[in-house]
């Protein structure tokens, strides 16, 4: 049974707390607020019964064995009008499987481009989603920016929770730089800690990703 669209939004703390009756309304109070506490319920009803009470009560905690891990990996949004912005978006191409392949990162609302790699001879779009997301990371922690970083692939989202690529290609003399960044990635996963929410991009209700490089 898919779940009832959110029609209403609680905001508990953000730059104006209440109930909105619109995601874009309830954006302008969260956007940009630190430590904002929001979700969208179906009915008037369910919202007002959300305000009256404390965000803890609506808002899902990490399971307890994933307390202490660095960031946070989400496959799914659940009862968010729309994206979290500020936001970093990251996409893939790849004609042929393997074929040549190209990865970039985005921002989310303007769709400005901040980083874009290849085409590498003999890739995958799954490696080319995760190389994206270990780049997405790097981006945002070099430049101290507490956004979303969002993803519309789950194998890749897979692999990053699992610190590594789980990829069937074979290593080629063709795709040997592919491999020497995956083996650079894996380790830069390794060695730093991250605090970003990486996050699924939910395209039935938002369109494709903004780093979608537009050849489906």
């Amino acid at each position: 049974m898919s779940k009832k669209k959110a029609a209403y939004y609680v905001v508990w703390q953000g730059k104006e707390p209440g109930i909105y009756a619109s995601w874009d309304e309830c954006e302008k109070r969260v956007k940009g607020a630190e430590g904002a506490k929001y979700k969208g319920f179906a009915t008037r009803s369910e919202a007002e019964k959300a305000w009256a009470g404390s965000p803890e009560e609506y808002i899902k905690r990490k399971p307890k064995e994933e307390e202490g891990k660095q960031g946070e990996l989400g496959l799914d949004i659940e009862n968010v009008g729309g994206p979290v912005l500020p936001a970093l978006a990251v996409d893939a191409a790849c004609s042929g499987n393997p074929g040549l392949m190209e990865f970039r990162g985005v921002v989310a609302d303007t769709g400005t481009e901040v980083f874009h790699r290849g085409p590498y001879k003999a890739g995958t779009n799954n490696i080319g989603e995760f190389l994206a997301l270990v780049l997405g990371l790097a981006y945002l922690k070099k430049h101290r920016l507490d956004w979303v970083l969002y993803s519309d692939s789950r194998t890749a989202l897979s692999w990053l929770k699992k610190g590594h690529a789980e990829t069937k290609l074979e290593c080629t003399v063709e795709n040997q730089e592919i491999f020497m960044m995956l083996r650079k990635a894996e380790q830069w996963l390794h060695e730093n800690r991250w605090e970003t929410r990486v996050l699924k991009w939910d395209t039935d209700r938002w369109g494709e990703i903004p780093a979608d490089f537009g050849r489906k």
